[in-house]
């Protein structure tokens, strides 16, 4: 295969685990999947990027956003990753108690060390959260994420996941979602709001 070639085929390799991830997201937009306790339900022991335990309640007492995702993701991931860190930004003082919680859809490969490294570059505000990938099932299945191993090239290998990111009331539960792209001030409303709500 020849250089321009091999270039156009990885090109239209990452456009259609673009459009894979996009679609993962319409998809849980239009027909969220059931899980025990409403979306979010259920319980499961995880870590957070410092080796630390965390489980379910992690959400409780604070307005959260959550997203799934993977270290080794191409672009949805950095980018909102960086995101996140904008509308922290953007909110300044007013984001007061609200946390952000980064959870690995991809436990073979982001172990809690890996994970405090990558968010690191992001914001102190945000936690990376892994676990033993049954335990990672558990999440990923309470919050219905579409979460698809896609084989690369040997042993590499891509992820196909929902994409936006999640907001969460002080009580865990579930009140809206952040879409991949979102315009900025439009994300920004939606978590002025979630923080209104106290």
């Amino acid at each position: 295969m020849t250089p321009a070639a091999l270039r156009r085929f990885r090109l239209i390799l990452w456009a259609l685990v673009a459009i894979a991830a996009i679609g993962a997201t319409v998809l849980f937009v239009v027909a969220p999947p059931k899980s025990p306790g409403g979306i979010g339900g259920g319980s499961y022991a995880l870590l957070d990027q410092r080796g630390n335990p965390v489980d379910q309640t992690m959400f409780n007492g604070h307005p959260s956003m959550l997203f799934f995702g993977y270290t080794h993701c191409p672009d949805v991931c950095p980018t909102t990753m960086a995101e996140m860190a904008a509308w922290f930004e953007a909110l300044g003082a007013e984001a007061g108690d609200l946390r952000a919680y980064f959870v690995s859809v991809d436990p073979t490969r982001d172990t809690p060390e890996v994970l405090g490294d990558y968010v690191a570059w992001v914001s102190d505000r945000i936690t990376g959260i892994t676990g033993t990938p049954e335990e990672v099932d558990k999440i990923v299945r309470a919050w219905g994420i579409v979460a698809e191993k896609v084989p690369g090239a040997g042993d590499d290998y891509t992820i196909n996941h929902t994409a936006s990111v999640f907001l969460l009331n002080k009580q865990g539960g579930f009140e809206g979602t952040i879409a991949y792209g979102e315009n900025v001030s439009t994300a920004v409303d939606k978590i002025r709001k979630l923080l209104a709500k106290g």
